[in-house]
């Protein structure tokens, strides 16, 4: 196969979990000693050494015998420490506590938007009695118009912080600049990607760096290489608890926001290992959808689904038409409580207590 021009031939090295330090080192330091590149990526169960480099680089490479190292493998997709090609299994992230991966189903719910402490406390105690593990809100909220509601920034933060201590959910919250990635991760226990900066490279690469779990919007117009080699740059910086959250994507008919790309859920688990969850609330745009929605996504085999939930979305300072309450809340908690458990996922809900 011909490679395209521009691109090096890709391995990856992959340690034990007892592999120390002194191991890691000892690897990346041969690495560099016979001209290749090493990135290391240090995920929960194990860490994954990245190396790129020519041809003659890799061919003469011989970590074997080095101590820590269980394995070495040669990629060919463009995404090396995201590809399903150097894991034997598919990943778990874990996010304060709480599991999003192949055995189990997570929900994430709460406001779009941080408005104020009461609605954001109410918000959270209704995802939760709808079978939330994890409480999703905006303090930093790009819009497309200058002039539309942009979040509370470092303050609704705060209240995030406030609400997760007294509802027990942890968080799940947008950055949007790499200038506020240290105060977001202060707070946050997920940092968030929007679809609007996947591509933002120089984001990608601070929150890969944060030390926080990271969850990665698939862009409006974005195929599943670009959306992945997203995700490697995040990986890159050490981080491979990553999830990806198919979002919907641009397309032709008006009725809807965007298209909630379900096939995306099983093909991108067959590419990759991170775990995908679908967001049916920014896909539809509109509240009657958004159970249906979230039920195809669960059926596809989706690792989580997240939607918005408001006690009174009629005054909603941002995308109050797509936000869940009563009975369409109640439906998605049926829902919730018994699609995953016909493909035999345990909910993360019940995992919790």
């Amino acid at each position: 196969m011909r490679r395209p021009a521009g691109t090096l031939p890709r391995m990856v090295i992959v340690m034990a979990p007892a592999a120390t330090d002194s191991d890691v080192a000892a690897v990346t330091a041969h690495i560099d000693a016979h001209g290749g590149q090493a990135f290391v990526s240090r995920g929960v169960m194990r860490t994954i050494i990245g190396v790129v480099g020519s041809e003659d680089v890799l061919e003469t490479l011989d970590v074997s015998g080095l101590p820590g190292v269980t394995e070495t493998m040669r990629i060919t997709a463009p995404y090396k420490l995201v590809s399903a090609q150097n894991h034997t299994r598919r990943t778990t992230v874990r996010v304060g506590g709480v599991p999003i991966g192949p055995d189990t189903f997570t929900l994430i719910a709460g406001p779009c938007a941080v408005e104020t402490a009461e609605q954001t406390v109410a918000a959270a105690r209704m995802a939760k009695r709808a079978g939330a593990t994890l409480l999703r809100g905006g303090a930093y909220k790009p819009r497309t118009s200058p002039y539309a509601f942009q979040g509370l920034g470092e303050a609704g933060l705060r209240i995030l912080s406030d609400v997760r201590d007294e509802v027990g959910l942890p968080i799940v919250t947008e950055v949007t600049d790499s200038a506020d990635v240290d105060v977001v991760a202060e707070h946050a226990d997920m940092l968030q990607v929007g679809t609007r900066n996947m591509q933002n490279f120089g984001l990608l690469q601070a929150v890969g760096a944060a030390g926080k779990p990271v969850m990665l919007k698939r862009g409006l117009t974005a195929t599943y290489e670009e959306w992945l080699m997203a995700a490697e740059y995040i990986a890159q910086r050490g981080n491979l608890d990553i999830v990806l959250c198919e979002r919907g994507v641009r397309s032709f008919e008006p009725s809807i926001r965007n298209m909630l790309d379900v096939s995306a859920v099983p093909l991108v688990q067959r590419l990759s290992h991170l775990p995908v969850i679908v967001d049916p609330s920014h896909a539809a745009g509109r509240r009657d959808l958004v159970v249906p929605l979230a039920r195809a996504g669960m059926a596809a085999g989706a690792d989580g689904v997240m939607v918005d939930v408001h006690p009174n979305p009629e005054s909603a300072l941002c995308d109050g038409a797509q936000a869940l309450v009563g009975e369409s809340l109640d439906e998605l908690a049926d829902a919730v409580a018994t699609i995953p458990a016909l493909l035999g996922r345990t909910s993360a809900a019940h995992l919790a207590g």
